[in-house]
């Protein structure tokens, strides 16, 4: 990687060092606020803290409510702790925030329970199983298929900044994680309804009789993922075999190379400058 090249994509004075104005900084090749992205993220953070609290109001069942937070709680401190040191776009942390959100839908009536289908009835005088021939409820599918679209861009950036994923890597290496996560969340799930066991361990499960739940949920969550990868694969792939080496810019997790001079410093590990 050039100087030249580190001075254009980082913007900075200095190779591979962040601008060290306050008020805007380089992100994903735009021109930020960063006091706007910053206002932003907080938003979204006050706006699902309030969500939680408002759908943990008398749950259908208390204890199945808390047992689905366990989610939240692994996940909350993550990106809390993260943001300054590793921020993620606004797109990502947009699309994290549906996805924790129609999580405490279903943590708040159980994922078999959830009312979608009299909702959707209340609103167009027809329920949503009778028009796609469903026959029970399936939150639980519509969540799963949730995971992989939603959180496919996220992963995909975090391997991009990381690993400086690209090509093909960048989008094959999403869907993997996307797979292999779901595929835990299924042992998981068998695990907490073995410990728990009861009532608990059923509500929790939320298998509803079918013996292949465990199957068609990683198979829908990998299908999301695959809807939200492979739409805009080709275009990238070929943009990335067409571009020559020296325009290629660097990411946050730094490629191994020979020359340590050319290495960035710690501060470029945050795609947003907050001095």
């Amino acid at each position: 990687m050039t100087r030249a090249a580190q001075v254009r994509y980082y913007g900075g004075r200095r190779a591979g060092c962040l601008p060290a104005c306050r008020r805007t900084a380089i992100h994903g090749g735009a021109r930020l606020n960063t006091r706007d992205y910053t206002r932003y993220v907080f938003t979204l953070g006050a706006l699902f803290a309030a969500w939680v609290v408002l759908w943990g109001f008398a749950p259908l069942d208390r204890h199945d409510w808390a047992l689905e937070n366990v989610l939240v709680l692994l996940v909350a401190p993550v990106l809390v702790l993260s943001y300054r040191r590793f921020p993620l776009s606004r797109v990502s942390y947009t699309l994290l925030f549906v996805f924790l959100c129609i999580h405490e839908i279903g943590a708040h009536y159980t994922y078999a329970e959830v009312p979608y289908d009299a909702w959707f009835r209340s609103l167009f005088g027809a329920g949503l199983n009778a028009l796609l021939g469903w026959d029970r409820n399936n939150f639980d599918r519509i969540v799963h298929f949730s995971y992989g679209l939603l959180l496919a861009y996220p992963i995909r950036e975090v391997f991009c900044r990381v690993a400086a994923a690209k090509g093909f890597w960048s989008y094959f290496l999403p869907l993997d994680v996307t797979m292999s996560t779901s595929m835990l969340f299924e042992l998981f799930e068998w695990w907490a309804a073995e410990l728990f066991g009861g009532d608990l361990g059923v509500a929790y499960l939320g298998t509803q009789g079918d013996v292949w739940d465990a199957h068609k949920d990683m198979g829908l969550a990998t299908t999301g993922a695959v809807v939200a990868v492979v739409p805009s694969a080709p275009a990238a792939v070929m943009r990335f075999s067409s571009t020559k080496p020296s325009q290629l810019a660097p990411t946050a997790g730094w490629p191994n190379s020979a020359s340590s001079s050319a290495r960035p410093s710690k501060a470029c590990s945050r795609p947003l400058s907050r001095t």
